[in-house]
């Protein structure tokens, strides 16, 4: 399995976790039995990911919040929406992955999962994370 289609999956377990509000070990067993996810790489990435996000949930939504239209709440984006940020975030942030790469594959998954004007949403909102980044 390769990266981007590790992220994919990670993606997917983030958004379940938006729609559940947490996820347990357990969850996570279920999921890679589910998905058939055996690689050690493809596990350790998504466990990472999840557990990172969760971690550092307080600062990703300070980061989201800040970088959305004044106007906006936060329960206002769309759950698949949530999830890309929020896993980007954590990507650029805490895992140091190349803002460019992080950026594109969110948009790629947006295109695919969210709405029409999402790829263009969640481009909007990490540039103006990373810019703060620099």
């Amino acid at each position: 399995m390769n990266r981007t289609k590790i992220r994919e999956q990670a993606f997917k377990l983030i958004y379940q976790m938006e729609i559940q509000k947490e996820v347990k070990d357990e969850d996570l067993e279920l999921f890679f039995e589910i998905n058939e996810i055996s690689g050690k790489e493809a596990r350790e990435y998504i466990t990472d990911a999840v557990y990172g996000i969760e971690k550092h949930k307080s600062d990703i939504n300070l980061a989201i919040s800040k970088n959305i239209k004044k106007d906006w709440e936060m329960e206002r984006i769309s759950k698949v929406n949530l999830a890309l940020l929020k896993l980007s975030i954590y990507e650029i942030i805490y895992k140091k992955i190349p803002y460019k790469v992080a950026i594109n594959e969110a948009i790629e998954l947006a295109k695919i999962y969210g709405e029409e004007v999402s790829p263009s949403f969640i481009n909007g909102v990490l540039a103006s994370i990373v810019k703060e980044q620099v």
